[in-house]
Formats: structure tokens, sequence, C-alpha cells
């Protein structure tokens, strides 16, 4: 059995996170001992380490409970588990492109400075506050 702080510490989740993750429902709720002190088995360390990797991977709390409800019935198909996976790579490209355009965006205002000194022609400065000077929207 481990402590709440043990679990925090094998699996890198902080304490307060564990407690969140209990109210979500995606962590079992733990025993109590007498003194009301959290005991996780085996199965609460896997289940946070799992949920820890899903997170890691950018998965929501609602696709991790669903996740987390298909692995709970190992006679189902796991096409449910893939298209939670593809929809989640679908949303981290969709992600990437925008902080490509951004890349772009910042690479170009970052040129745009001479760097002699703040002054009312700062190009960084100035298309900060007016975003008129951006080259799209992002």
């Amino acid at each position: 059995m481990f402590s709440i702080g043990e679990l925090s510490r094998r699996t890198k989740v902080k304490v307060p996170t564990i407690r969140y993750y209990e109210e979500m429902g995606l962590l079992t709720e733990a025993e109590r001992t007498s003194g009301n002190q959290r005991r996780y088995d085996k199965a609460g360390l896997e289940r946070l380490s799992f949920i820890r990797h899903a997170r890691d991977l950018g998965f929501s709390i609602e696709a991790i409970l669903s996740l987390i409800e298909l692995q709970e019935h190992p006679d189902r198909s796991c096409e449910a588990a893939t298209n939670i996976a593809v929809s989640q790579l679908s949303d981290v490209r969709e992600k990437i492109k925008r902080l490509k355009v951004l890349e772009r965006e910042l690479k170009r205002i970052s040129k745009g400075c001479d760097g002699r000194g703040i002054s009312e022609d700062c190009y960084v400065l100035a298309s900060l506050a007016d975003h008129e000077l951006c080259c799209r929207e992002h």
C-alpha cells in the first residue's frame, strides 16, 4: 500500500492533482486508514501512471475517462480507443499548424527591430500594440 505522498513521488504527480483525479473519477477513491489517510494499492499506482502518461500526451480528462472505461471492458473492440487517439493526433497537428504560424510571425516581428534602443520606432513593441501590423491572423 502506498501513501498519497509515496504515490506522488513514484508517478511525479502532485498530491493536489491526485486528489483532483479522485474527485473527477479518473482514479478510484483510495482506501482510508483509521487515521483517515489515503492508501493506494498497486492498481492505483498503475492507473495513476496511465493517467499521467495520457495527460503528457495531451489527452483531455474526458478522453481519459473514456479510455479507462474501455480498459475496464477488455471484451470490447479497441476501435473506440483508436478513434480517441486519432482525434488527439488531429488536435496536436492543428496546434502545430497554429504554432508554426506564430513562429513565422514572431520571426518577422523580431527582424523588424533594428536594436538601437527602445523608442517610439521599436517594431516589436509597435507590433504588439497594433495587431494591424501583423501579416496574418494568429
